[in-house]
């Protein structure tokens, strides 16, 4: 069965300096670079509450875009840019920080449930659906990683050099993707994916975490 190709991929962060390079914002990153590898650029669109920018690929043109609403308002920015450019819900991808898996590891997966994301969810209920295609960049749990350290200080903190390390690594895999995502070759962009399915041999991390900025927009 054919496949709806990629036409809208969406990346999750907060807006402003004192967010950069935190987990949370492991979407953003993703965008950025793909925008660079393109040599696309960001503009900020008001009517889309959020930057977005165009990039080339085989299949055609594929927007990018990066809310400016904040994490948790996030659908504000998703639902009315599908809209006015008539892209299906499958269509969709939305690059994300991911709790479940540690860093190094990342997945690709069509639906699913928002498991405390408050993009996800914020998204879901504007879309009115939960079918969007989600890439879930790994960034660790603090109960495995810093156990005592809040979620909402974890995720808003910066990782360590060796997470930062793992972070990257998915994000320049993931770039290997996006032709194959834009062509609906969904199949091919999972083997690419799939080779981050499983977490790195890392040495033992010292739950050391870069401070959190004071701010509370998970």
């Amino acid at each position: 069965m054919a496949q709806t190709p990629i036409a809208l991929i969406v990346g999750l962060g907060n807006p402003g300096d004192e967010y950069r390079g935190t987990r949370h914002n492991a979407g953003f990153d993703f965008v950025d670079r793909l925008a660079a590898a393109r040599e696309a650029r960001f503009t900020h669109q008001a009517r889309f509450f959020g930057e977005t920018a165009r990039i080339t690929t085989p299949a055609g043109d594929v927007w990018l875009l990066k809310p400016s609403t904040y994490m948790n308002l996030s659908g504000q920015a998703v639902q009315p840019m599908a809209a006015y450019y008539k892209i299906p819900t499958d269509g969709i991808l939305v690059v994300h920080d991911e709790l479940d898996l540690a860093p190094g590891t990342m997945r690709l997966k069509l639906g699913g449930g928002n498991a405390g994301h408050n993009g996800l969810k914020s998204i879901t209920e504007r879309l009115a659906t939960p079918q969007f295609w989600r890439l879930r960049i790994g960034v660790g749990h603090p109960r495995n990683l810093c156990p005592g350290m809040a979620v909402i200080d974890w995720v808003l903190g910066r990782p360590t050099a060796e997470q930062r390390e793992g972070i990257d690594t998915c994000l320049a895999g993931a770039l290997r993707a996006v032709d194959n995502l834009a062509l609906g070759k969904f199949d091919m962009a999972e083997r690419t994916i799939g080779k981050f399915a499983h977490p790195p041999k890392a040495k033992a991390e010292a739950g050391e975490a870069a401070p959190a900025p004071g701010a509370e927009k998970a």
